[in-house]
């Protein structure tokens, strides 16, 4: 069962509440659910329509790789926060229990090797893609713990 929480405080020109907290299961069905919840607290946050498109792409693509990678042998939940860290600086911060990965180890995909998108190589892309459209990609994982993924996107406010 998903679990949906906020806690308002006032903020000059910001409408967001200072953190919002979504937790689902980790599988493919719940991809919707996690990208309503990230455009609703992108546009709360007063992100423009370009840069909440952006964030909700990075996101689906993160808890994407968490389904299909870090729960590839067990299930899990995948539990969000979005919070705005400065008036136009949204943070997302992302946390599972699956398997860690080094993303040192992914190499930059060499997209001129081929004009065609679906002849580039398997795998890379969606980090890629994450690190082109958020402003800050960064991964902690601490044994016991879990993983994390932190982005942040310096908004252009609408």
């Amino acid at each position: 069962m998903a679990q949906l929480a906020a806690r308002p405080v006032e903020r000059d020109r910001i409408r967001m509440a200072e953190e919002q907290h979504l937790s689902v299961p980790g599988r493919f069905e719940y991809l919707a659910q996690i990208a309503d919840f990230v455009t609703s607290a992108a546009r709360e946050a007063g992100l423009s329509d370009d840069d909440v498109f952006h964030v909700e792409m990075a996101v689906d693509e993160a808890c994407s790789n968490i389904i299909e990678h870090a729960y590839a042998k067990a299930s899990g939940d995948i539990e969000l926060i979005c919070r705005v860290e400065e008036p136009g600086d949204f943070r997302i911060v992302i946390h599972d229990h699956g398997e860690p990965f080094d993303p040192d180890s992914v190499p930059q995909p060499n997209l001129n090797s081929s004009p065609k998108l679906d002849v580039v190589q398997e795998g890379g892309l969606g980090l890629y893609f994450m690190r082109k459209l958020m402003d800050d990609v960064r991964f902690k994982f601490t044994p016991g713990q879990g993983n994390e993924l932190i982005m942040l996107k310096h908004g252009k406010q609408r």
